[in-house]
């Protein structure tokens, strides 16, 4: 049990941190501890979940990408106008599309990186800029709202009539998500290429001398975030029932620092799947618990920076040497 503590080390730390938080915002305010607000909390998270499981490989991998969340966008627009052009189109089709495109990108920018031996956060904020201005400056800015049915359609997956008259549901964002967190889960920790991915991003020259091909590492890591980026644009597409240029602007920072937050290190090598996933969660629930009390949304901004400032402090310290008794009682066993 004490060896479990300690490898989980991180994920029981925010499982604490939650359990805090949300106990503070459900004495300050009514409405948060509410059976409404977890679902929808839930439903409103799916696409960041996706996103932040797609970065995590990249983070694992000893890199850092800041372009995934404009490079959906931009997905979302090629997306709808191959659709427009097919007559419509259905899922597989638009996944199919999303997906294609959002590896393209991914590999565009491990292409930049590999070829050209550029870190990879000064190669993704060049590509980040070059996305968002591509985007504005064929798009003008003008959104989409033509989009086939199959598409706006809300996928009720789960729903149910609660006493006070209000309905909980679960709706298909949050399904698309859990399948991309468990292929994200299979895919790093199952699999060969997982594990080389680990081995690369904690030692990249001890793995290419071990023979680990590292172009392919580079392609696979940002190609993974870039279906997962693919995949996240066109589920946003649906739950936002229009595609909107600058809708996901900005999201990339919150992700990161949800990411890192959950236990992935910036210099590679390490991060799982529950950690990430639990740390967008904690910063879901602290925007919306703000939100629910009215606190202006430039103090979450705030949060977040501090967020960031925390987490790449965690990422190069050992949880334990912050935490004595864990220490102690590893020493005892």
């Amino acid at each position: 049990m004490r060896r479990i503590i300690q490898s989980h080390a991180t994920e029981f730390a925010l499982l604490a941190v939650i359990a805090v938080i949300s106990f503070v915002l459900s004495v300050a305010t009514n409405t948060f501890f509410t059976v409404g607000n977890a679902f929808d909390l839930l439903n409103s998270s799916a696409v960041n979940i996706i996103f932040a499981v797609g970065l995590l490989v990249v983070l694992i991998a000893g890199g850092i990408d800041i372009s995934f969340a404009v490079a959906a966008s931009v997905v979302q627009y090629v997306t709808a106008i191959l659709l427009g052009w097919m007559g419509g189109g259905g899922w597989l089709s638009g996944l199919l599309i999303a997906g294609g495109a959002g590896v393209l990108l991914g590999a565009f920018n491990a292409f930049l990186i590999h070829k050209f031996r550029i870190i990879s956060i000064v190669a993704t904020i060049a590509t980040f800029n070059i996305y968002f201005g591509l985007l504005m400056f064929f798009t003008r800015g003008v959104s989409i709202y033509n989009l086939p049915d199959w598409l706006t359609d809300r996928v009720i997956l789960y729903e149910r009539e609660m006493a006070d008259g209000s309905w909980i549901e679960i709706t298909l964002p949050v399904l698309v998500m859990v399948i991309c967190v468990i292929a994200t889960w299979i895919f790093i920790t199952r699999t060969t290429t997982g594990r080389q991915l680990y081995a690369f991003g904690d030692n990249p020259e001890g793995a290419r001398r071990f023979g680990i091909n590292i172009g392919a590492m580079q392609f696979i890591a940002f190609g993974w975030l870039g279906l997962m980026a693919g995949i996240g644009g066109l589920i946003q597409a649906h739950y936002a029932q229009e595609v909107v240029p600058n809708a996901l602007y900005g999201r990339e920072l919150d992700v990161l620092a949800a990411v890192v937050l959950g236990g992935a290190r910036l210099g590679g090598g390490r991060g799982s799947v529950l950690g990430c996933v639990l740390g967008v969660l904690l910063i879901s629930i602290t925007q919306n618990g703000l939100n629910l009390a009215g606190v202006s949304p430039f103090a979450f901004k705030m949060i977040i920076g501090a967020i960031i400032l925390v987490a790449i402090t965690l990422s190069n310290t050992r949880l334990e040497r912050l935490l004595p008794f864990m220490r102690q009682q590893g020493s005892r066993g």
